[in-house]
């Protein structure tokens, strides 16, 4: 693994790759509260097949770390990810993890020039992932734990305590032996660079996407541009459906917007299946290329 820094968009974005550079990009984009280097265990079975590029996003580890909440609207984003692909010879296979996969779908969505395949691993598509938590139901009832991340002293509710909170919300209801001290250390020394909490949580202000209270179903929704909202790349979600956190039913109608989907469950994992079994994730993406 290298590490180096780039500029996107006048501002210092810092990468990590595997695979040498003559290689198909494959560039992978982490979600909350991990970082670039929450590849680490996935990369090394694809570096033989890409160079895997994984920056630290914006907000998180060693990037910018603008102020607001403003600066982590999805559009804003997007631009940092366009700008780092515009620098490959495009277009190049994106994967997404969580929010990472919000990234990544907007890359699909609205630069499909520069995304030749999109893989998702336990992200979810805007639409329907909308629909799932204004219902009512069971994904509104997962989804709650939105509202504390988006309270206004969550940094400071959160970082208490060595970051104790944090590292609960990290492990609740999932599995984590890969969650070893020494790695956990790694994470934490990630959360206390300054400012650094508190702009991965603007990730969360700054989305529209409203949450239901369970049994309360919402109405008022954001108006959703469904035209411009399609995939039209190959895509390839892999699921790992012990999920707690992102629910089968937020994938629901994902066809209607992705009509060259494929869909691949990663058995005995959840929501972090890149860490669990990153064998058998590199092996479905191999696969699935080939074919």
């Amino acid at each position: 693994m290298n590490t180096d820094i780039i500029d996107l968009n006048g501002q210092s974005f810092f990468l990590r790759r595997w695979g040498k550079p003559d290689l198909p990009p494959l560039l992978m984009l982490h979600g909350f509260p991990e970082y670039g280097g929450a590849w680490s265990d996935l990369a090394p079975h694809l570096a033989n097949h890409f160079h895997c590029i994984a920056p630290d996003q914006r907000g998180y580890g060693q990037s910018w770390c603008p102020e607001g909440v403003g600066n982590y609207a999805v559009s804003q984003l997007v631009s940092d990810m366009a700008a780092l692909i515009e620098q490959l010879e495009s277009p190049i296979c994106v994967l997404g993890h969580d929010w990472g996969a919000s990234v990544a779908y907007g890359l699909a969505m609205f630069r499909p020039d520069l995304v030749g395949r999109l893989i998702i691993a336990n992200g979810v598509h805007p639409v329907p992932f909308q629909r799932a938590m204004a219902a009512g139901g069971a994904q509104s009832e997962a989804s709650q734990y939105i509202n504390a991340l988006r309270a206004p002293d969550a940094a400071v509710h959160f970082s208490a305590d060595n970051f104790a909170r944090l590292e609960q919300f990290f492990r609740f209801g999932m599995g984590v032996d890969w969650l070893f001290e020494a790695r956990m250390q790694d994470y934490r020394t990630e959360w206390a660079r300054p400012g650094r909490l508190e702009a991965m949580l603007n990730w969360y202000r700054a989305s529209p996407l409203v949450v239901a209270k369970p049994g309360e179903p919402r109405t008022n929704l954001p108006e959703l541009p469904l035209d411009r909202l399609m995939v039209r790349c190959p895509h390839l979600l892999l699921w790992g459906p012990d999920d707690k956190a992102l629910l089968p039913e937020a994938t629901e109608g994902l066809e209607e917007f992705a009509p060259n989907l494929t869909r691949v469950d990663i058995p005995d994992t959840d929501h972090w299946l890149h860490h669990q079994k990153p064998k058998a994730v590199a092996r479905a993406i191999l696969d699935w290329l080939a074919n």
